[in-house]
């Protein structure tokens, strides 16, 4: 029925002609003039100055401050987010943040308008060559629409997106001596990379990589679009967390973004930067495992089978617990810090002991909960 649907939709020639001459001249035109007449190094760094900008702008600016609000932003840095995002060429804000939150609202559903289940093509740029249902509208983005400065870039976005993406690279191009050179890489090229790249959530994420914090749908955690996505490529995590500034929540993940917006706050340009708290996301990744486990189990015998859900139950419950404890003490800790109870050393001191006993008791606990899950993972019927 849904693959029915899609081929009764009308062909959205504008984008359909936009993505296909763009990225036939990036594949063909480009590398030939390359080949004839060079590339200078000033070109290249407007290339990749408009390539960072645009692509912080979609992932930074689009995804997580417009689509998700996981932070707020002073004006000047919403209007950078607004004039690269246009010159990424991928609709307006509002109108992509629309598309985001059904896309997360109906995951996999006939409203999702990148739809894994269509298929690997159709989820990457095949729905943007199709115009939208008509029942579609941008009622999930109110918020947006009362932001003035989200309002005017919707209005003379395709304005501002030839302004941006293909002006300004001819301008500069023109006083750097290469004219077609620079917007030939940092206009079309660049614009088509982007494109690419932000595609690839939709697609290589929802069909390749790892699921630690999530198996309620098929986002996928892939490492490779990370890198091509400024950290993007963590949509697992996103999809559990989507309200998280982060994508990439470990120190050793690739997320420019999330380094991005902590510099902004630093300087005093963002503020109230939203994360999902580590008990939950802990909570989420132990949930996961709990749930291979028992699927593993299900190919054993009745009698086996039996003895380690036992088990499971009895560890995770024990896990949870000890984790619940070690938290509910640092919090207690916390409160007593800022406290002006003149007892406060003497309480302090006794908290510090017990929450050393309940850090060594929880990581025990993980370890044999660890041993656990990864016996019965690799438990044979």
């Amino acid at each position: 029925m849904e693959n029915l649907q899609t081929e009764t939709r009308q062909i959205d020639w504008v984008n359909t002609l936009f993505l296909s001459i763009t990225a036939f001249i990036a594949l063909t035109v480009q590398p030939l003039y390359i080949y004839f007449f060079g590339l200078s190094w000033p070109v290249v760094g407007v290339f990749v100055f408009f390539l960072i900008t645009t692509g912080l702008a979609v992932t930074a600016g689009y995804h997580r401050f417009f689509a998700h609000r996981s932070y707020q932003a002073n004006a000047m840095v919403k209007l950078f987010h607004l004039l690269f995002g246009a010159a990424a060429c991928q609709n307006s804000a509002l109108k992509w943040a629309s598309d985001h939150r059904y896309h997360h609202a109906f995951t996999e559903q006939e409203k999702d308008p990148y739809n894994i289940n269509k298929g690997f093509f159709y989820a990457h740029i095949g729905w943007i060559f199709y115009k939208e249902p008509e029942s579609r509208t941008l009622d999930n983005v109110k918020d947006l629409s009362k932001d003035p400065l989200v309002q005017w870039q919707h209005r003379h976005y395709v304005k501002t997106a030839i302004f941006m993406g293909g002006g300004i690279p001819l301008i500069i191009g023109y006083f750097l001596g290469d004219l077609w050179g620079c917007f030939l890489l940092a206009a079309v090229t660049r614009t088509v990379m982007v494109h690419h790249a932000t595609f690839l959530i939709n697609s290589l994420c929802h069909s390749v990589g790892e699921r630690p914090y999530s198996l309620q749908d098929t986002a996928r955690d892939n490492t490779f679009a990370a890198f091509l996505t400024y950290g993007e490529g963590y949509h697992n995590y996103h999809h559990q967390f989507p309200y998280d500034y982060r994508n990439g929540i470990r120190w050793y993940q690739w997320d420019p973004t999330k380094w991005f917006i902590k510099t902004l706050e630093t300087i005093g340009w963002v503020d109230q930067l939203r994360q999902a708290p580590e008990s939950l996301i802990f909570k989420a990744r132990i949930q996961v495992e709990k749930h291979l486990v028992h699927e593993r189990l299900t190919r054993h015998r009745l009698q086996f089978r039996q003895t380690m859900e036992e088990k499971v139950h009895v560890t995770y419950e024990a896990l949870i617990k000890a984790r619940s404890r070690w938290e509910d003490l640092k919090t207690e800790y916390r409160v007593v810090k800022n406290s002006m109870d003149h007892k406060y050393h003497e309480i302090a001191a006794k908290l510090e002991r017990e929450i050393q006993i309940a850090r060594d008791q929880f990581h025990a606990t993980h370890e044999a909960w660890s041993l656990l899950v990864q016996g019965c993972l690799q438990s044979t019927a």
